[in-house]
């Protein structure tokens, strides 16, 4: 029977507000988890998996929703430091993982050009496939607020398409089972404080690769988004919640274009048929 300990203590304590506030509005706003479901909670071993995992563990003790949980860890061929560092960090959590290995360094750093998406479509293959063999219907992954909105952001500066990372979908290839992101809303720099205050330390990536280019990580897209963003909130400290809002409150009619899977819309397609008799198109006055 799981006890609350000093970690989930101050969870609910001094982080009450930016963590367990607003995991639990996450949960219930986006219908993350539900009775009956059975989730595979996926720990890298970094203080977003770590915390995630304590906050599921302290809402399953408490039995609503009911539901069971599996504390998963998949080895991608972890340096025997940082395996040791993950088992030592989930004892000291109080976190039942079990690992299971995987050769997914080795494969994405044989594989030539872009090792690091080989590396993270591996990974999420292999995290269904084990979710598939526990009997679970549901995988929780540790993304967070910052990551939804760099993702928005970069898929606008360079993907050209406007986005987001949903808190929840199903999978397109493993049916039955679905991704749930239970740190959705809460920010980064609440997840380090928390660690920072209960002296924790985690791994970040540990693939090999990454250790090399260490040094070159000014190039990454995703550092240019976090530089830009530190940047923009010295004048505008409401920035985040900005973007975050901007894509709860799409209007369809002020946008070009856009798509619903394989079907295109085009403002023009319907754009004479709001005409009334004061001259209005679409919510907005025309020029006459």
């Amino acid at each position: 029977m799981f006890t609350d300990d000093i970690f989930g203590k101050t969870i609910a304590g001094e982080f009450n507000k930016p963590i367990w506030k607003k995991f639990n509005k996450a949960v219930k706003d986006y219908q993350l988890i539900e009775n009956g479901d059975r989730i595979a909670v996926c720990i890298s071993g970094g203080k977003d998996s770590m915390l995630m995992a304590k906050c599921i563990q302290r809402l399953q003790s408490f039995g609503k929703p009911s539901f069971q949980a599996e504390y998963i860890v998949m080895d991608p061929g972890y340096a025997p430091s940082n395996r040791l560092k993950i088992e030592e960090n989930a004892k000291l959590l109080n976190i039942p993982v079990s690992f299971f290995e995987t050769r997914i360094f080795e494969s994405a750093e044989n594989s030539g050009s872009n090792p690091c998406f080989l590396c993270a479509r591996l990974r999420r293959g292999f995290l269904y496939k084990k979710a598939q063999e526990l009997g679970c219907n549901k995988i929780a992954l540790g993304h967070h607020f910052d990551d939804v909105i760099e993702t928005i952001l970069m898929g606008m500066l360079y993907g050209s398409q406007m986005q987001t990372m949903l808190p929840k979908l199903h999978s397109e290839n493993y049916e039955g089972i679905q991704l749930i992101r239970p740190l959705y809303l809460i920010r980064e720099k609440d997840i380090i404080t928390w660690a920072k205050m209960n002296s924790l330390s985690f791994i970040d990536c540990a693939c090999k690769m990454t250790e090399k280019r260490s040094e070159d990580n000014n190039d990454s897209k995703r550092h240019e988004i976090k530089m830009l963003l530190r940047q923009l909130r010295k004048t505008n400290p409401a920035v985040d919640m900005n973007i975050f809002r901007s894509a709860e409150n799409v209007n369809l009619r002020k946008l070009i274009s856009y798509h619903d899977g394989d079907k295109k819309h085009h403002f023009l397609d319907d754009y004479d048929m709001g005409i009334t008799v004061k001259g209005t198109v679409n919510g907005g006055y025309r020029n006459k």
